[in-house]
């Protein structure tokens, strides 16, 4: 690496072409293995209730408690890069699970594995926002849509291959590779780290926000835990669901009061969502729940419990999307990046929805071709949507503001999207609740992938008050 490459002593400053590249390649490698890991271990959770002998109620806490944990620990990112600098934070991250990647492979009982979820999920909340941190301060303003690349692959490709390797594993090893085949990306990750991330000095006068802490993180996970428990209880109006979103919703009022009078110390500055281009991005990022999070959750039922399909099998089944993905940013990316962001934007979710009407039609057999087609438009939807709408949101951040607005935009983007898969999983099910026959099922589908289409409209329709490139640009000076 000549000193052309390397990066500057600082994130003040942009890096060079290739100095970013470098950078990306290694928090590619911390974000992928957290990304993978959520359904990595989802396809498993009918394996571990065999192998634990436990109901479904106890097996689901192994995938529960890493989303409650998860969520819990992105509001302290921003505090805790500040705190020791970006790439301390992202290491300490990394490091935090990798460990917790080890126990769980080495975990002997189901509550072992629960607890030791739990340590994966602390260092899998914060390797996201401080990832997103590190990119942006790097970039530089006029780079902001290459490095959100970084973070938008990852996010649609490792859900995808988590399925196939999950499957495989399943298949041909036993169930504690599921957690060891991270160990090999986090040593890698943080060998690279301290010879190719950016240093950035620590912010240490700003003190802990202790009041926030308590308001903010326990609302996260109440919300977060009242939406998991929607669809085993039957929706949002249990009370084993609705009693928690309040709690929540009370919690995050109570933070947003705080926060708008500690604005300096503050987890997340709330006033960030008032900006025109982070507000209505952070309203997309959360509607799309409903359709590009809550598609993830039915692809895979609908293959295995209509079409008969083994996980394996379905995890193949699940390439053409992240390969629409792959398609967007290889051939399309440079085409559409001189087009308006409300089109483009628009475009991702119309071709989207166009994407899911073969599901919608599907029978129990036949129109593969159409489906695997289907999987593709919506992988390209998903990049047309993700990659301006995340540039848009971070492109109206300062230098200053990276670390804790891109907390904020991932508390936005981890509720929703578990809000979204539980409304359509809630649906799905009450409908399945109705069918006596396999052609019952069939159409609970139909209807579910239906309602989906419909949600999607949703983001649509706030995309054309979004502000062109040039003119969030224009605002912020």
């Amino acid at each position: 690496m000549t000193s052309t490459d390397t990066v500057h002593p600082t994130t003040s400053a942009p890096v060079s072409d290739r100095g970013l590249n470098l950078i990306a390649i290694v928090l590619v490698l911390g974000t992928f293995t957290t990304v993978l890991d959520t359904t990595i271990v989802n396809i498993a959770l009918n394996h571990l209730h065999t192998v634990f002998e436990a109901p479904v109620s106890q097996t689901q806490w192994v995938s529960t408690a890493y989303l409650l944990a998860y969520v819990a620990a992105i509001p302290v990112s921003g505090w805790f890069s500040e705190r020791i600098g970006a790439r301390n934070a992202w290491m300490a991250a990394v490091g935090a699970f990798l460990a917790g990647s080890v126990l769980c492979g080495l975990a002997g009982s189901l509550s072992a594995l629960i607890a030791f979820r739990v340590l994966q999920g602390i260092g899998g909340g914060m390797v996201l926002p401080i990832t997103i941190s590190i990119l942006t301060r790097a970039a530089g303003q006029d780079r902001i849509g290459r490095a959100m690349i970084a973070v938008a692959l990852p996010a649609q490709l490792a859900p995808i291959l988590g399925s196939v390797a999950g499957g495989a594993i399943l298949q041909s090893l036993s169930w504690h590779w599921l957690f060891f085949v991270n160990v090999p990306f986090c040593i890698a990750a943080l060998v690279l780290a301290p010879k190719v991330l950016p240093t950035a000095a620590a912010m240490r006068g700003h003190a802990f926000d202790l009041l926030g802490f308590c308001l903010l993180t326990p609302g996260i996970v109440a919300i977060a835990f009242g939406i998991s428990q929607a669809p085993e209880h039957g929706g949002i109006g249990a009370i084993a669901s609705w009693l928690p979103l309040v709690a929540g919703v009370v919690l995050l009022a109570g933070f947003t009061f705080h926060s708008l009078h500690t604005r300096r110390d503050a987890l997340i500055d709330v006033r960030v969502f008032a900006r025109r281009s982070f507000g209505l991005t952070s309203i997309i990022t959360f509607a799309s729940g409903f359709s590009v999070y809550a598609v993830m959750l039915l692809l895979p039922l609908f293959y295995q419990q209509i079409r008969g399909e083994t996980a394996l099998a379905t995890g193949l089944l699940l390439i053409p999307q992240g390969l629409g993905t792959m398609l967007f940013f290889v051939l399309l990316r440079g085409v559409v990046a001189r087009l308006d962001a409300r089109i483009v934007v628009a475009g991702g979710v119309v071709t989207t929805m166009i994407g899911i009407v073969p599901f919608a039609l599907a029978g129990t057999h036949g129109d593969t071709i159409v489906l695997l087609a289907g999987q593709i438009l919506q992988g390209v939807g998903f990049g047309a949507c993700t990659f301006p709408v995340m540039t848009l949101a971070f492109a109206s951040l300062s230098h200053d503001e990276a670390p804790r607005g891109s907390a904020a935009f991932s508390v936005v983007q981890r509720v929703g999207a578990p809000f979204g898969v539980a409304v359509i999983a809630v649906i799905l099910q009450h409908l399945l609740d109705r069918a006596t026959t396999s052609a019952g099922q069939l159409a609970a589908f139909n209807h579910t992938f239906w309602w989906a289409l419909g949600l999607s409209a949703v983001p649509l329709l706030i995309t054309f008050f979004l502000p062109t490139t040039k003119d969030d640009a224009a605002a912020r000076h």
